[in-house]
């Protein structure tokens, strides 16, 4: 609004004196009372600046699709004009009949103040408001790049980490300790391996994924993790169906998960509790801290990868919650739940 009253200002003042300088050919205009119809010019065009967005809007690249694009130009065009026809009758016309009713205004001059009014709204609607709107869409576009750019890193990750060799080396070796003690946990265990990368592969380059399909990569995932470290792992799920068709980015409830595992040491007498819960449009991963003893090579791409791409999603935060005891991140949920 102060951009506008400003960008008004400035476009009034220049415009009543070239007018002066056209009638007079000076700039400077002796009469205070002249000046009045430098307030009425302001007037006039701040009430346009007003109305440009919303036309601006209206005739956006993603609004009235049906008409043709000439058709669509042209009635873009035309409401302008007559949004500058009805400020000029509102702020030229009435004003001058009753703050000078005696003036004598020809029809030429009252023709000429309408062609003015309307191409100084046309002028400055295609290039004031159309240029912003045009900056705004470019910066759309570059936020949505971001986002897509952001995806890809997580997707690749997630895959380059699930097909690490120290990653197939540690479920190989589980599953061929299970053929030898557990045939039926076996097959269960290779079942869980390929879940887990169908269910990378099934999230494809969306930024947004519902719940419901994240949470099929992350059962996958625990179910696995949990056949490797037996009693030292437990998951525990509290997601109620009401919020399975909320939106998520891909591959970040799983990344919890794995961050989780890997930063934290477990063993049968002190298992690892991991809790993943859906309440209040947010999805909380919580997992009581129990530090590694031995170094754990990290990129430290995993939070903020999911931080970053929540700021190109939403204005609500992801919610880090560490303490001595346990360590909480909350993810937003990015639709509600059905009622």
């Amino acid at each position: 609004m102060i951009r506008k009253i400003a960008l008004a200002a400035l476009a009034a003042t220049a415009v009543f004196h070239v007018a002066v300088f056209i009638e007079y050919g000076t700039l400077w205009v002796g009469a205070l009372a002249s000046y009045q119809e430098l307030l009425l010019v302001f007037a006039f065009l701040l009430a346009t600046f007003l109305v440009h967005a919303p036309i601006a809007r209206l005739f956006g690249a993603d609004r009235l699709t049906k008409p043709p694009a000439p058709v669509k130009a042209l009635l873009e065009g035309l409401s302008v004009v007559l949004v500058s026809l009805v400020f000029w009758v509102m702020f030229f016309t009435i004003p001058q009949h009753y703050l000078v009713p005696t003036a004598e205004v020809t029809p030429k001059a009252l023709r000429l103040s309408l062609a003015v009014s309307a191409v100084l709204s046309l002028f400055f609607y295609y290039f004031v408001e159309r240029e912003h709107m045009r900056k705004n869409l470019e910066q759309e576009v570059i936020r949505a790049a971001q986002l897509q750019k952001e995806t890809f890193q997580a997707q690749l990750e997630a895959l380059q980490k699930q097909v690490d060799p120290h990653f197939l080396f540690n479920s190989l070796n589980v599953l061929g300790s299970l053929i030898h003690l557990d045939a039926d946990r076996a097959v269960q265990f290779l079942g869980q391996l390929a879940e887990v990368y169908r269910a990378l592969l099934d999230t494809g380059a969306q930024p947004l994924v519902p719940l419901h399909r994240e949470m099929a990569l992350v059962r996958a995932y625990a179910s696995l993790m949990e056949t490797r470290f037996g009693a030292a792992l437990r998951v525990e799920w509290d997601v109620a169906p009401a919020w399975e068709q909320a939106l998520v980015p891909p591959t970040a409830v799983q990344m919890l998960l794995e961050n989780a595992i890997k930063h934290n040491g477990s063993t049968t007498r002190k298992p690892l509790l991991i809790k993943v819960s859906a309440a209040d449009g947010l999805l909380v991963v919580e997992n009581n801290r129990q530090p590694r003893t031995d170094a754990v090579a990290s990129t430290h791409t995993g939070l903020p990868n999911i931080q970053r791409r929540y700021q190109h999603l939403t204005d609500r935060p992801v919610e880090i919650v560490p303490t001595a005891a346990s360590f909480v991140v909350r993810l937003p949920l990015l639709t509600a739940p059905a009622a």
